[in-house]
């Protein structure tokens, strides 16, 4: 069925196979290069050529890599004017001729290097070209033809593909939008810190992030670690609300606003109150959350500021995790209560400290306080493993990949994002 998938080639092979060998022994669809790429799509009543990309081809019941050397997929043409493509397009109207017209059967000659099945195709009783548009906007066009052993297309035939190719371009224009948010939200992520691991003075992290099914890189999940004035280190974790590209760009705006924060070297409650004044001025800012710590090696001081997110979690010298109580759990982001408040802890020797999202620890069935208890204990039992097997001591990143495979929602309903931090003081 057209438009079952978010995705411009499948939606374009979809559209073809409907259409060859029932009604066509072959049909071919063309997308705009200018509305592909997102530009105005918009055509001048006589255009001295139009570019076009080859999308999707069958021919007849032949499987489509048999023609990927004569007619490739990914192909990008030059319809100068006069041909039936360029007047299908400028005119919006179907073109309906009995033969395929001199300058594409010379193109087609020249592509298949006199290939006999390219004059095969050339040989036909019935040539029909249907553009595709939505709300008056140029997609593309589609391509059918009928060799010379079936009858021509009747006028009731030629309507029932232009209703099938209207359907189409509205599959198609969806899987383009999406496809488009995603590369977006790719570049968005691929901002993040680079990296398994990152090492400062008497700080070493490691972190990284899974998005909800193998589908989805579309949420608002966020971390980054900062190096700040006199060897202090800030890291936070965050969520904005929601998937969609509203939520990547909030969570783009807040990272971007938590880094020059930090820059003006401001307390750390201090700097989460403000965060909260600008995300109430931030489209699809409210009710993030966020765990904001900094860590001073040097003093040996870790400081904590929570907006509405799960406590981070510290495992000391004992060997044994356990949440942090915080002072103040503080309300999420965009509210405007301007009321967060920080917890100072002294860490007098080396620990792991545990920044993650809630998407490590919600789940359906069970409450979210036993789930952040399973978390640290998850993480007990790998670093006791690992330490069994005699581990070097660099495994940082692989213990938090480990824990992101670890969610407590097998389904992986929601982002996943984690931030390890090994702390160890620094004595001057």
């Amino acid at each position: 069925m057209i438009g079952t998938e978010l995705d411009l080639r499948l939606t374009g092979s979809q559209l073809t196979h409907a259409l060859t060998p029932g009604f066509c022994d072959a049909a071919s669809l063309y997308l705009l290069e200018r509305w592909r790429r997102g530009e105005s799509a918009s055509l001048t009543a006589d255009p001295p050529r139009i570019e076009a990309r080859r999308l999707a081809l069958r021919v007849g019941t032949d499987a489509h890599e048999d023609w990927e050397a004569a007619l490739p997929v990914d192909e990008v043409i030059v319809f100068p004017r006069g041909t039936p493509h360029a007047r299908a397009l400028v005119s919006g109207q179907t073109q309906l001729l009995d033969a395929v017209d001199a300058q594409t059967a010379s193109r087609l000659i020249a592509s298949g290097d006199g290939e006999a099945r390219i004059r095969d195709l050339l040989s036909v009783a019935s040539f029909l070209v249907v553009p595709l548009r939505l709300r008056d906007v140029t997609l593309g066009f589609v391509v059918c033809t009928r060799g010379p052993a079936r009858k021509a297309f009747l006028p009731a035939e030629v309507t029932a593909v232009e209703a099938l190719a209207a359907r189409a371009s509205v599959a198609l224009d969806n899987a383009r939008r999406y496809e488009h948010e995603r590369r977006t939200t790719l570049a968005i992520r691929n901002s993040l810190p680079p990296g398994p691991l990152r090492e400062f003075e008497g700080c070493r992290v490691a972190h990284g992030s899974l998005s909800a099914g193998a589908d989805t890189v579309i949420g608002g999940d966020w971390y980054d670690v900062l190096e700040r004035p006199d060897g202090r280190v800030s890291l936070i974790v965050g969520d904005a609300m929601g998937h969609g590209p509203e939520s990547a760009v909030a969570m783009l705006q807040l990272r971007t606003a938590v880094r020059t924060l930090a820059a003006l070297d401001m307390p750390a409650d201090e700097l989460v109150r403000r965060l909260d004044a600008l995300a109430c001025a931030t489209p699809g800012a409210s009710f993030a959350t966020c765990i904001y710590a900094e860590w001073d090696a040097r003093r040996g001081l870790c400081t904590l500021v929570g907006a509405g997110h799960p406590p981070p979690l510290l495992r000391g010298p004992d060997g044994r995790t356990v949440p942090v109580p915080l002072v103040g759990a503080g309300l999420p982001l965009g509210l405007g209560t301007g009321h967060y408040e920080a917890t100072v802890l002294k860490v007098p020797e080396p620990a792991l400290l545990v920044l993650y999202s809630d998407g490590l620890v919600e789940s359906r069935d069970s409450d979210i306080d036993h789930q952040i208890v399973r978390l640290a204990r998850t993480l007990d039992s790998a670093t006791e493993a690992r330490a069994d097997s005699g581990g070097t001591g660099d495994e940082l990143p692989a213990l938090c990949r480990h824990l992101l495979h670890s969610p407590s929602d097998p389904t992986g309903a929601d982002d996943r994002t984690l931030l390890l931090a090994e702390l160890t003081p620094v004595s001057d």
